[in-house]
């Protein structure tokens, strides 16, 4: 049995990818968002799609993001399009912080002017609270292992 890497198959893996895929246009209007993020951020499909990203952005973070989404579309350029893994704060439906790695891909139209970007995220929760966990423990020993 031969894979065929077609349409079908990339469109299969972003649906169903652990990880959340969000993609978002250059108003910052969420175009894709896949099963990985509904499971991450709680929301379905059906309610994330044409919505703007302050979905799962926290309230006291939105004027930072927006202030570099907004320089990023307007040069094409960013801090971080080159794979550098970005740690941030993250919305869920139920209101509750969560926190999130990610990386983006933008995307350009025909002349080359930033279309939009896709944001490629994952839960680190977990791995965040127990490092603080290790952190508090260890100052509490006066920095001694």
């Amino acid at each position: 049995m031969t894979l065929s890497l077609d349409a079908d198959f990339y469109r299969a893996l972003v649906a169903r990818a652990a990880d959340a895929i969000i993609v978002a246009d250059a108003d910052g209007i969420i175009r894709l968002w896949n099963e990985g993020a509904a499971r991450i951020f709680g929301f379905a499909a059906a309610e994330a799609l044409g919505q703007s990203l302050d979905l799962i952005i926290p309230e006291g973070l939105r004027a930072r993001h927006w202030a570099g989404f907004n320089q990023t579309m307007a040069t094409g350029e960013s801090r971080y399009g080159g794979g550098d893994v970005l740690a941030v704060p993250a919305r869920r439906q139920d209101g509750s912080r969560i926190s999130v790695e990610f990386t983006i891909v933008p995307f350009h139209d025909a002349e080359g002017r930033i279309a939009g970007i896709a944001a490629f995220l994952r839960d680190v929760s977990a791995r965040f609270e127990e490092v603080k966990s290790l952190r508090r423990q260890l100052a509490e020993r006066g920095g001694a292992l």
